[in-house]
């Protein structure tokens, strides 16, 4: 009894932690200035993505969703993504929900014998309006990839399983997702 009340205390002292927004510096953002809802918008930055020494990803078309904690997610026009080559559709029964998006669907990716489940995701169905401009566009999470970049520069990946937006030298934090975050 003594060890459950241990875990319940610091699971309280985690939910009333606040975390220290990181003072952006010339030329960076912080994911503490995004808004929540989550913002979308257009980018012309350069994004591509390698996943078993084939790039898969090449556009300046993407859309960026910055939403508060979180480093931007980029969601791709399908018609920028190899998705007849590389990208198998999941199941229905692989979906998740997002109460700003709706459901979201699910690619395997396999590129010459190397697979990585579930890397992908899509809403085929997105909320309207504000979210059906990223209607069927997919955006990948970085870890599961060799290689994802933003302008040239090697992201890395938003820590934790679920999240995937990508770092770049130009996002501080922190980032929901790193050890004692899950209370925010």
């Amino acid at each position: 009894m003594r060890s459950l009340w241990r875990i319940l205390f610091k699971q309280q002292r985690m939910a009333s932690f606040k975390p220290q927004r990181i003072p952006p510096g010339p030329g960076q953002e912080s994911v503490w200035d995004y808004p929540r809802p989550p913002r979308l918008e257009d980018t012309s930055k350069h994004i591509e993505v390698i996943f078993n020494g084939v790039k898969i990803v090449d556009t300046r078309r993407a859309k960026r969703l910055l939403e508060t904690s979180h480093p931007p997610t980029y969601y791709i026009p399908p018609e920028d993504v190899r998705l007849d080559e590389y990208f198998k559709l999941n199941s229905k029964e692989k979906s998740s929900y997002c109460e700003w998006k709706g459901t979201a669907n699910y690619y395997t990716i396999e590129v010459n014998g190397k697979t990585a489940e579930n890397a992908a995701w899509f809403y085929a169905k997105p909320t309207e309006p504000y979210f059906s401009r990223i209607k069927d566009h997919v955006a990948i999470y970085a870890n599961k990839m060799d290689e994802c970049r933003v302008d040239g520069e090697r992201v890395t990946p938003q820590p934790g399983q679920f999240y995937g937006g990508w770092i770049t030298k130009d996002i501080v934090g922190p980032f929901k997702g790193e050890p004692g975050t899950m209370g925010w």
